[in-house]
């Protein structure tokens, strides 16, 4: 076996023109994204007509999820193949038209609730499918030593794009003109990014595969997982970290009014300590490409668990802002390492089943522990609810440990069977 190739650094990656254009489209779309954050409850408010208020945006925000999930499930279990550039054409385009249409009827007056649901359904179809196709169309060009520059690149992309820039550019929008316009720079940014990839990756070069050096497999990535257990405890674990910290988002509002005695001000504040404190730790990824990425990912769990329990014990505004920072700065990372550590065991016809299948796992999770949040808190509290969240995470530990601390990991490139995989 030969020895790994180095891990380059985000500067030397974005050398190739193809990856900086392709990540900047990213980046702008991404922020059109984040004004969507900010902007559809609003809209969602002005329209919901004799629905109640909590459920008319409970299925907005829910919509997107419903059919994005079944393609996504059918690409990662089933025998679906779609090319990953094909598909995030197609994203591209339906989210492009869908949000173009909703803001027409929308400064028109003419957008319903029913309306809305509809297109958020059927404008997201490829969302989540769209999303892993990214991931693989970037590291694809970065190649395999570039591949834990990409994944950074692209969790300080998201991180910037949905915690910054988007939603005070949409609030600025939103205050200004109405929700409706904002509904159109979501728009833009998807035709910014559909242009990216035109640019960036070039057309199938064969029949059957999209991206060079990545031929298109028949093989369902559930049988892929259980020939890979490691791969599949590493799911676990990927889906259960997003999980349990869903619950932190309903008691924080809580924990805020009643623990700080403060009021909605100080609410967005917490959020933004988290932002600043999530991009500079998704920028010091690149600091890590040379530790070994099966302890850090154990270490980011453990440390991250530690801050909703910290914040819980905390009753001051400045302390629980500091913590809640540092609590950001641990846990951006998780993302681009783990899914680092996946890519690098999977051989290339494994890469877009699998990849597709984390992706859905990690993104479901987030409301389906939204629904779980709501008991929980209602049962053990805001500061219960806090310390059981980070304790339940503190469990992922043995399981991480057992996932990658595997003895038959070796840090070699990998052939036919990648060994910390098996």
């Amino acid at each position: 076996m030969l020895t790994q190739a180095t891990n380059r650094s985000y500067r030397e990656v974005l050398r190739d023109r193809r990856l900086a254009g392709l990540l900047l489209g990213d980046l702008l779309a991404g922020a059109g994204t984040g004004m969507i954050i900010v902007a559809m409850p609003v809209q969602t408010l002005s329209i919901h007509g004799g629905v109640p208020k909590a459920i008319a945006i409970g299925m907005v925000e829910a919509a997107p999820f419903v059919l994005s999930t079944v393609l996504a499930l059918a690409i990662g279990l089933g025998r679906v193949r779609v090319p990953p550039r094909t598909l995030l054409i197609a994203d591209c385009v339906s989210r492009a038209l869908t949000f173009a249409t909703l803001g027409v009827l929308a400064v028109t007056q003419n957008l319903t609730l029913p309306v809305l649901i509809a297109g958020l359904l059927l404008g997201a179809v490829f969302r989540m499918a769209g999303s892993s196709s990214r991931r693989l169309l970037a590291t694809s060009i970065a190649g395999e030593s570039g591949q834990f520059a990409v994944n950074g690149l692209l969790g300080l992309n998201a991180t910037f794009a949905l915690y910054i820039v988007g939603p005070v550019l949409g609030g600025l929008i939103v205050a200004t003109t109405g929700a409706g316009v904002a509904l159109f720079a979501d728009a833009c940014g998807a035709l910014v990014l559909l242009a990216a990839v035109l640019l960036a990756v070039p057309a199938a070069t064969a029949a059957g595969t999209d991206v060079p050096g990545r031929p298109v497999s028949r093989e369902s990535g559930w049988r892929i997982l259980r020939r890979r257990p490691v791969a599949a405890r590493l799911l676990f674990v990927e889906f259960f970290f997003n999980f349990l910290y869903m619950p932190i988002e309903v008691a924080l509002p809580l924990y805020v009014r009643e623990r700080l005695d403060a009021d909605a001000s100080a609410l967005g504040l917490m959020w933004g300590a988290l932002g600043v404190g999530a991009f500079a730790g998704a920028a010091l990824v690149n600091r890590l490409r040379d530790l070994p990425q099966r302890q850090v990912l154990i270490a980011i769990i453990g440390l991250w668990a530690f801050c909703p329990i910290a914040l819980a014990f905390v009753g001051d505004l400045t302390l629980a802002l500091v913590v809640f920072g540092l609590g950001g700065l641990v846990w951006a990372p998780f993302t681009p390492v783990a899914y680092s550590f996946l890519q690098s065991g999977l051989r290339s016809d494994e890469q877009q089943q699998v990849v597709t299948l984390w992706t859905t796992g990690a993104t479901v999770a987030a409301p389906l522990g939204l629904a779980a949040g709501g008991p929980l808190i209602e049962l053990a509290g805001n500061t219960g609810g806090l310390v059981l969240s980070g304790a339940l995470t503190l469990l992922l530990l043995p399981i991480a440990a057992l996932a990658v601390l595997s003895r038959r990991y070796s840090n070699v490139s990998l052939s036919s069977e990648p060994p910390h995989l098996a």
